[in-house]
C-alpha cells in the first residue's frame, strides 16, 4: 500500500514535469464540454492505456515495441484529425460523415449525445495514453526496473496504475482550472471560436512535436529542478533492493565473508532453483536432489569481463572435485537483452568450455532469492543445504578453494585431489593487470552512459550524425558518423561510423553485436593513430581488422607495454553494428 501511495504521488508530480507538456493540449481541448462526459473519460482512457503499455514494457519483448510503435502511429493520425476538426468546422463536418460522427466526437465539436461524447473522449484518452507511455520520470523507471529484476507481477501493474491515476488526478485539476479560465475569456471577449481554433492549433503543434520525437528528446532534456528533487525524494523511500540489485559487476577486488579456518559460519539456507527458465548441460536440479553434495553457485553472465576472468578457476574446481562430491551450478543472470537468448548462451558455453550445469535466470528470480547484487558472485553450500560462505568479484581464489575443500571434508570426502595454484586464463579470461587500470567500465546506451564527449551529447532513440570530440580527456569517449542511441546500446545507422575512447589499461574490450538481420560487420581498430601490431587483442589482427559475428564481448587491444594513456579508435565498415559497453583489464 505504501509503495502504491508513493507511486500515486510520483504520478501527481508529473504535472510539473516537461514530459506532460505534449499531453496538456489534448486535455484542455475537451474543457468546453461537461467534465463527466468529456474530460473524465479521456483521463480514464489515458491512464488505463498508459498502465497497460507500461506493463507490457515491463514484460519486455520486441513485439511490445512494435505494438507501441503502431499504437503511436494510430494515435498521431487520430489526434491530427482532432486538431484539424477544431481548426475548421467545415473539415469537422466533412470528416464526420464518412466516419459516422467519430471525428466530431474526438474533436469535441459535435453536439452528440452524452453517451457518444463519452465514448469519443475515452477513445481520445486511449490515443493520448499511447503518446504518454514512452515519457515518464525516475519513479516510473524504478517501477519498471523492479519488474525487470523480479519479473512482471500484479504488484507491478498496480504500481503503474497508481502512477497513472496520480497523473490523471493532477491533470483533472488543471483541466478544471482551464475550464474556468476559458469560460471567463468567452464571457469577456466573446472569444469562443478563437479559443477553439487556438486549442486546435495547440493540438496540431503537439502532434508535430511528437511525430518528430521532440516530446522525448527536447522536452525530457528540460530541467525542472523542483520536480526532480521531489521525485528523487520519493524514490529514496522505495525498495532499495530493487535499485541496488541492478549493480554491475564489481571490479577486480574481493569481498569475502568472514570465517574461521575450521568452522565456516552458517549464512542462510540454500534458496530454490525452481525459477530457472531452462537448464543447460543438465536436467533441472532441485535442492532435494543436491542434498549430500557440496554446491558452488556461480552468478555470472557471458558478456561480463569480471565473470569471464573467474571462469578458469571455477572450471578447474569443477574438474578436480566433481568426483569427490562437488556440484558447480552456473546461474546465468543476464544484464543485456541479448543474453536472454538461449542459443546465445549455448554458444557461449561451447566457446568458453563450460560443461557443468547452467541455470538460465532470465527473470533474475534466483538472483533475488539469494538477495544477490553482483556479477560475479560465488555462494558455497554444504551437504546439508546451508550457505557457509560467499565471495563477490574476482580474486582470493586460494581462499575460495580452501573453503570448498573444508566443506567436502565435512561431507565425508577423503584423499582430496591436491589444490592447483597454477590456474591461468588466456585471452579474455586472463587476469587483469590491476596495477595499471585507470579506466572504468563504460556504457554506451544513454540509460547508463557517462563521460560522453561528442558535441551536442547523445540524442535518445533517434538517428543522428555525430562528430568526434576535438580533445579527449582520460576516460572520455565519443561517436563518429550516423548512430541511433538507445537505452542499453547504440546502433550504427550508416557507414562510416566509429567510436573513440581515451583510456588507461592493458586490455580494452567492447561488447558488440552484428546487424539486426544477423549480417556480420567488419571493423578496423587503431591505437594512438596506428594499427595495433603486437598490441592487438584476441579478436583483432595485427593490422587491426576484425569481424562482429555474434553478440558477445570482443577483446580489441592487449597493450604489451602498459602505462600511460592511449587513444582507441574503432571504425565499422558495414552498417548495423550494435555497441553496448567498454570494459578494461
Amino acid at each position: 500500500m505504501t509503495l502504491a501511495i508513493l507511486a500515486f504521488l510520483g504520478g501527481a508530480l508529473t504535472i510539473l514535469s516537461p514530459c506532460i507538456l505534449p499531453v496538456l493540449p489534448f486535455v484542455f481541448a475537451r474543457t468546453e464540454r461537461p467534465f463527466a462526459h468529456s474530460t473524465l473519460p479521456l483521463l480514464i482512457g489515458m491512464a488505463g492505456t498508459f498502465a497497460v503499455i507500461s506493463t507490457l514494457a515491463a514484460v519486455g519483448g520486441a513485439w511490445v515495441v512494435h505494438f507501441n510503435d503502431y499504437g503511436r502511429l494510430l494515435a498521431l493520425v487520430l489526434l491530427t484529425v482532432s486538431a484539424l476538426a477544431l481548426l475548421s468546422r467545415r473539415f469537422a463536418d466533412w470528416v464526420t460523415r464518412p466516419l459516422v460522427g467519430l471525428g466530431a466526437r474526438l474533436s469535441g465539436d459535435a453536439a452528440g449525445s452524452p453517451r457518444g461524447g463519452s465514448a469519443g473522449s475515452l477513445l481520445l484518452g486511449v490515443a493520448t495514453g499511447f503518446l504518454w507511455a514512452p515519457c515518464a520520470g525516475p519513479i516510473l523507471a524504478l517501477i519498471l526496473t523492479g519488474a525487470a529484476l523480479r519479473g512482471p507481477s500484479t504488484t507491478t501493474s498496480v504500481l503503474l496504475l497508481a502512477y497513472a491515476l496520480g497523473a490523471a488526478c493532477s491533470l483533472a485539476v488543471a483541466a478544471a482550472a482551464s475550464t474556468q479560465l476559458i469560460a471567463t475569456l468567452k464571457r469577456s471577449f466573446a472569444a469562443g471560436e478563437w479559443v477553439r481554433r487556438a486549442l486546435g492549433a495547440a493540438v496540431l503543434v503537439a502532434v508535430v512535436a511528437i511525430a518528430f520525437g521532440w516530446d522525448t528528446g527536447v522536452l525530457t532534456r528540460l530541467s525542472l529542478a523542483s520536480t526532480t528533487h521531489l521525485e528523487q525524494s520519493l524514490i529514496s523511500h522505495f525498495d532499495a533492493r530493487a535499485s541496488s540489485a541492478a549493480t554491475k559487476a564489481l571490479p577486480a577486488v574481493t569481498m569475502s565473508a568472514s570465517r574461521t579456518a575450521d568452522d565456516p559460519p552458517v549464512e542462510g539456507q540454500f534458496p530454490s532453483l525452481s525459477a530457472a527458465v531452462a537448464w543447460l548441460n543438465s536436467p533441472p536440479l532441485s535442492r532435494q536432489q543436491l542434498r549430500g553434495k557440496v554446491v558452488l553457485v556461480d552468478f555470472w553472465t557471458y558478456s561480463c569481463i569480471n565473470c569471464l576472468r573467474t571462469l578458469p578457476y571455477v572450471k578447474s574446481w569443477y574438474q578436480r572435485y566433481k568426483d569427490q562430491g562437488l556440484v558447480v551450478i552456473g546461474v546465468h543472470s543476464p544484464e543485456f537483452a541479448f543474453e536472454k537468448d538461449e542459443d546465445n548462451v549455448k554458444r557461449a558455453l561451447h566457446d568458453l568450455g563450460i560443461t557443468y550445469p547452467v541455470a538460465l535466470d532470465n527473470n533474475l528470480s534466483i538472483w533475488q532469492a539469494f538477495n544477490n547484487q553482483y556479477w560475479p558472485a560465488h555462494y558455497f553450500i554444504d551437504a546439508q543445504g546451508r550457505i557457509r560462505g560467499h565471495h563477490f568479484g574476482e580474486g582470493d581464489y586460494a581462499a575460495s578453494e580452501q573453503l570448498l575443500r573444508e566443506l567436502l571434508r565435512e561431507a565425508g570426502a577423503q584423499q582430496l585431489t591436491a589444490a592447483d595454484s597454477a590456474v591461468r586464463g588466456s585471452g579474455v579470461q586472463a587476469a587483469a593487470d590491476q596495477a595499471d587500470i585507470a579506466s572504468p567500465e563504460t556504457y554506451i546506451g544513454y540509460e547508463r552512459a557517462a563521460s560522453f564527449a561528442s558535441p551536442g551529447g547523445e540524442l535518445q532513440d533517434q538517428r543522428h550524425l555525430y562528430r568526434a570530440p576535438r580533445d579527449l580527456q582520460l576516460n572520455q569517449w565519443g561517436l563518429t558518423g550516423s548512430w541511433r542511441v538507445e537505452d542499453e546500446k547504440a546502433m550504427a545507422a550508416g557507414v562510416p561510423a566509429g567510436i573513440v575512447f581515451r583510456f588507461h589499461a592493458r586490455d580494452l574490450h567492447l561488447v558488440l553485436g552484428p546487424a539486426p538481420n544477423g549480417q556480420p560487420v567488419r571493423f578496423r581498430v587503431m591505437i594512438d593513430g596506428r594499427a595495433p601490431g603486437d598490441d592487438h587483442g584476441s579478436d583483432v589482427t595485427a593490422e587491426g581488422s576484425g569481424t562482429v559475428r555474434e553478440q558477445r564481448l570482443y577483446q580489441l587491444l592487449r597493450v604489451n607495454h602498459p602505462g600511460g594513456d592511449h587513444t582507441f579508435v574503432i571504425e565499422f565498415l558495414d552498417p548495423g553494428v550494435e555497441a553496448y559497453s567498454f570494459t578494461f583489464g
